[in-house]
C-alpha cells in the first residue's frame, strides 16, 4: 500500500516534532557524504567519532539535550517500506543529508496490547539540508529514499542509545518491545525481524 507523502512544514507534523530553523547544518552534512557509506540496504550506526569531532557536537548536547551526553551517528541506505516503528524516552533529533521521507505515527495509538494499525501512519517529505526534533511520543523507524533514490540521515540521540541490552529485562509487559537501550520496537509480521515483537497490524506501508 502506498501512502500521502506530506511536506515536513505541513501543520500535519506538528504533533510529532518540529523544524529546527536556526541552524546551520552544512558542516556535518559535508562530513557525513565524506564518512559515511549509502548501501543497497539499510545501515544504522549510533556513533561516529567523525561526526563527534565537529564542533556541533558541543553544541547538540548543551543546546538539544541540557548537558546531557550524546551521540551522533546515521541511518544511510535504500529503502520504501515501513517494515516497524520503534519509539524512545526521549526526543531524537534528524538532520537530512538528502531529500528523504518519514514515516510516522503517535505512541498514543498504540493498543493495549501493543498492536498498532499502521492506517495511521502518515508520511513527511524532509528536504535535503532540514533538521528536525522527533518527540519520544513519536513513531518511527528507517527513513524512506525519494523515488527509490538512496538516503543519508544523521541520528542525534542520548548516549548508549541503540547500544546492546546488557539485562534480561522482563518484569514488565512492555518489556517485550524492548530491543536494544531506550529503544522499543513493534515489528511489521512481514519484515521477518529476528525477536521483535509483531504488532503492526495492516499493511506495511510503502512510499512507491
Amino acid at each position: 500500500m502506498s501512502i500521502q507523502i506530506k511536506k515536513v512544514t505541513d501543520p500535519a507534523f506538528k504533533k510529532y516534532g518540529k523544524v529546527i530553523k536556526d541552524i546551520d547544518c552544512s558542516e556535518i552534512i559535508a562530513k557525513m557524504n565524506e564518512v559515511t557509506p549509502c548501501p543497497d540496504d539499510v545501515v544504522y550506526v549510533p556513533d561516529v567519532p567523525e561526526l563527534e569531532a565537529l564542533p556541533c557536537f558541543k553544541d547538540y548536547s548543551e543546546s538539544f539535550y541540557g548537558e546531557m551526553p550524546v551521540e551522533i551517528g546515521y541511518c544511510n541506505g535504500h529503502n520504501s517500506l515501513l517494515n516497524a516503528v520503534e519509539f524512545h524516552r526521549t526526543s531524537e533529533y534528524n538532520i537530512a543529508c538528502t531529500d528523504l521521507i518519514l514515516l510516522l505515527g503517535s505512541l498514543q495509538d498504540v493498543n493495549d496490547d501493543f498492536t498498532y494499525d499502521t492506517a495511521n501512519i502518515e508520511a513527511f517529505l524532509v528536504p535535503a539540508g532540514t533538521m528536525i526534533e522527533c518527540y519520544a511520543t513519536t513513531l518511527h523507524y528507517a527513513p524512506c529514499g525519494v523515488d527509490g533514490q538512496g538516503f543519508r540521515c544523521v541520528i542525534i540521540l542520548p548516549r548508549e542509545t541503540n547500544y546492546d541490552l546488557e539485562a534480561n529485562c522482563d518484569k514488565y509487559s512492555e518489556d517485550k518491545l524492548l530491543v536494544a537501550r531506550n529503544k522499543w520496537l513493534i515489528a511489521h509480521p512481514d519484515a521477518k525481524i529476528e525477536g521483535a515483537f509483531n504488532g503492526l497490524k495492516g499493511d506495511n506501508i510503502s512510499v512507491l
